[in-house]
């Protein structure tokens, strides 16, 4: 297959459009890379007709979406209902990604418990808190805390499936109850449907992709990765390049939403959720956009490659838009381009 970029593409809802909802395509989806918590909402608008900012927020605010530590040791956005399925594959993964730091910042399992019950009190009731304000609930009840303590004990009630993200207070970000936020719901799993499930979901998503490609993407170890995969593989078409296996389902996505010109937001999933990018991406270009600590800036597609960066620049009522090409050479659609910056201006309700 020589065309994987423009089937991703499609398969990521980026040239199709079939959702109307925040919670259906991120159900789609799986989960969207969320650190940079501005562009995870443009990374999901950018998917869904006529969304906006306040579309998404609504989302995330009401509990139809939840913004957690889920996979990889960061942060993403998934749907209400897989939370708690997609938590208890995944977190224990995580937990070991930070075992080290654990011994080294004098925390252990009866440490995370007493801390867990002093989250739990300060959240009890619906009251949404910022991290710096249950940091100070610990340190009222003895419980030492600095920065590095204090990310080990938010993410641990976390992936102990305590915390998930409450309303924002203005710019802050806060913590509600997950229990009170989401209510005790969704799908309940076996460890081996989960398995299936979340490999499902991801060659569905976000095919065509390889094992490996799947086993970056999920966090799991290779081997639950392959096994997830290999209960689904039946219903899975494959091609071989250069020695790799692609794994794809046929894909109900229709609906091109026009010329494939886009402004994709920083941790894009059409960028960060492949260990190898070379598909859509030359190598010779990939530092410029991703850095050496593992920062992935915002990405211009055009026709499924990324050919350049690009950053916004808000002031009161419009939005600013430079763009940076890797190649001085390239050849772009001013017109094209305009529209894709106009896009992302209608999300945020700015001008362009």
């Amino acid at each position: 297959m020589d065309n994987i970029p423009t089937v991703r593409l499609a398969n990521q809802h980026i040239t199709t459009q079939n959702f109307t909802d925040p919670q259906s395509l991120v159900a789609y989806m799986g989960a969207v890379q969320a650190q940079d918590f501005p562009m995870a909402k443009w990374a999901i608008g950018v998917r869904l007709p006529k969304a906006t900012e306040t579309s998404i927020e609504k989302a995330l605010n009401a509990g139809e979406l939840v913004r957690t530590h889920i996979m990889r040791p960061t942060w993403h956005i998934v749907s209400a209902q897989d939370v708690r399925w997609m938590m208890a594959l995944t977190g224990k993964n995580i937990k070991r990604a930070f075992a080290s730091h654990n011994r080294d910042l004098g925390i252990d399992a009866s440490l995370y418990a007493r801390v867990n019950d002093v989250i739990a009190k300060a959240l009890e009731g619906n009251n949404h808190l910022t991290r710096s304000e249950i940091m100070e609930f610990l340190e009222q009840n003895g419980i030492k805390t600095d920065t590095s303590r204090a990310t080990l004990f938010m993410m641990n009630a976390e992936t102990d499936a305590l915390v998930c993200n409450g309303v924002p207070r203005g710019k802050e970000q806060t913590y509600a109850l997950l229990d009170e936020k989401v209510p005790a719901k969704g799908l309940t799993l076996s460890h081996e449907e989960s398995l299936a499930e979340l490999a499902k979901r991801y060659f569905t998503s976000h095919a065509p992709a390889t094992v490996q490609d799947f086993h970056w993407w999920s966090g799991l170890t290779m081997t639950d990765a392959r096994a997830g995969l290999a209960s689904i593989k039946s219903d899975l078409q494959t091609f071989d390049i250069e020695e790799k296996t692609y794994f794809f389902r046929e894909n109900s996505a229709t609906n091109e939403v026009g010329a494939p010109l886009f402004l994709l937001p920083a941790f894009d999933e059409y960028c960060v959720s492949y260990k190898d990018r070379n598909a859509v991406f030359a190598s010779e270009w990939q530092s410029q956009a991703i850095t050496i600590n593992g920062i992935f800036k915002p990405i211009i597609v055009i026709n499924g490659r990324v050919e350049g960066v690009w950053k916004r620049t808000i002031k009161k009522n419009t939005v600013a838009i430079e763009t940076q090409f890797f190649n001085p050479k390239t050849v772009v659609d001013s017109k094209k381009l305009a529209q894709a910056k106009a896009h992302f201006g209608q999300f945020l309700g700015l001008t362009t």
